[in-house]
């Protein structure tokens, strides 16, 4: 039997772009376009300044290498930059979703960090990021049950593999070496449900991101692991698995392998909050606009959701926005107040508000925990609203979320997204062109050509 380990650094060495399906191009595209907006919004986060004052370290006397802080573009050691930028990109859970996870969090500030170290051009970063993609998206399809199920946090426990792959390609490794790489990442890897709804969640994901960087350089200066780290009987997919079923004898062989990013495709978020609630907010949204629903008129919220899902949303009296992210009663407060769940109702103040704290207690559930298939969440998500007149209003089933793989936003809906995320601190001419930019992502000389430091 072959490496598994060692067949994905093989893999993640030899990838070409011109082997790569144009599908996955695009997806992969948008996915970096994404979450450089999200990143850029992110970086106001008073969360940001506070992990840079600490952990943020300018590059030593012997090192020639920096990677840029986005959007400041100040300098810091390259491993830093990917750790400070890995927390802007998810602090407001705003970024995409797959493979049980969020993959551009982690993937594009290692990308974007160890790129600009190394001079890469935009369509060998593409290619590092499809490779990373690729790797995580095995490791998910080798375990049977959810990570969640056990108190993993997919993004920072596989991230920190999929990064290390990335970082590897991104530095010339050949197969053994990114395949250590990968093993040295195995035994960075970390991360847990439990911090869902405090500021270690952004944290423990943008640590997968540097685990990478930190991964992948480690193994090109000499650093030697375990070249079936991932496979062995004592290896991160048995370690990991909540049931001990881990698929860890299958061989990978890439010639024969399916084009995950093409298949599973990412989920562009239109809320700034755990994706555990997007189809349950669209279905609650479509409720309160087609009946004209009022706070004060509901009796009661009832959500049909996963059971797997619903362990994600701790939180069913938060109290802050960041608590909020992770509460089901905010979602369906916040659909109804507001009729939008934006970054502006992420807020302590908006949270607070009497209104919004009334709805609360009228939230109940039914769990299932059925499966949909290739998929972390139920089959589909309804919610049911009584009004205090009598009448039960019944959304139906919701099986996939505006902006999901299967439900894309339209290129103006993702530019206008992007251009929520700069804000007013970017003029509109200096959007447009961060975002046709990114859309073209792979004709980039590098990542300077996405400086954003000047208004």
């Amino acid at each position: 039997m072959g490496s598994l380990t060692v067949d994905l650094g093989r893999f993640a060495a030899e990838l070409s772009l011109r082997q790569i399906p144009s599908e996955g191009c695009a997806i992969a595209r948008t996915g970096i376009a994404d979450c450089f907006g999200v990143l850029i919004a992110g970086a106001r986060d008073p969360e940001i300044a506070l992990i840079d004052r600490e952990l943020g370290i300018t590059a030593g006397t012997h090192e020639t290498a920096f990677a840029s802080l986005i959007p400041s573009g100040a300098r810091r050691r390259v491993d830093s930059a990917a750790l400070v930028n890995g927390v802007a990109a998810h602090v407001l859970d705003y970024d995409d979703v797959s493979l049980d996870g969020h993959p551009s969090a982690v993937l594009v500030p290692a990308i974007l960090a160890v790129g600009e170290a190394c001079a890469s051009s935009g369509a060998e970063m593409l290619t590092a990021y499809i490779a990373g993609f690729e790797i995580w998206a095995e490791l998910v399809a080798r375990q049977p049950t959810p990570l969640h199920r056990k108190g993993w946090h997919p993004s920072a426990v596989l991230g920190a593999v999929a990064a290390a792959a990335a970082g590897a390609k991104l530095r010339g490794l050949d197969g053994k070496g990114a395949a250590t790489a990968m093993a040295i990442a195995a035994s960075m890897s970390s991360g847990l449900v439990a911090n869902f709804g405090t500021m270690t969640k952004s944290f423990q994901v943008a640590r997968a991101a540097q685990s990478g960087v930190i991964a992948a350089r480690l193994a090109q200066a000499g650093l030697t692991a375990s070249l079936d780290a991932l496979e062995h009987p004592s290896g991160l997919l048995a370690a990991l698995s909540p049931e001990g079923k881990a698929d860890r004898e299958r061989p990978f062989v890439a010639a024969e392998k399916e084009w995950h990013i093409v298949g599973k495709g990412l989920s562009i978020k239109c809320y700034p909050i755990c994706y555990a609630t997007h189809r349950s907010i669209d279905a609650a949204l479509g409720l309160i606009g087609r009946y004209d629903l009022k706070p004060g008129a509901i009796e009661r919220i009832h959500v049909s959701t996963g059971e797997t899902q619903l362990r994600m949303l701790r939180n069913s009296r938060p109290q802050t926005g960041l608590e909020a992210k992770f509460s089901m009663q905010f979602a369906m407060a916040s659909a109804l107040v507001a009729r939008k769940v934006g970054l502006a109702e992420l807020t302590d103040g908006f949270v607070r508000r009497p209104e919004v704290q009334a709805i609360f207690p009228l939230v109940s559930f039914t769990t299932t925990d059925a499966l949909k298939a290739g998929s972390n969440f139920a089959p589909a998500d309804s919610v049911e609203i009584t009004t205090k007149s009598g009448e039960t209003l019944k959304s139906g089933p919701v099986e996939y979320a505006k902006g999901s793989h299967q439900k894309p936003l339209s290129r103006v809906e993702l530019f206008d997204k992007f251009a929520d995320c700069l804000g007013a601190d970017f003029a509109d001419a200096k959007k447009s062109h961060a975002f046709e930019s990114l859309m073209i992502f792979d004709r980039l000389n590098g990542a300077d050509d996405l400086a954003m430091h000047n208004k």
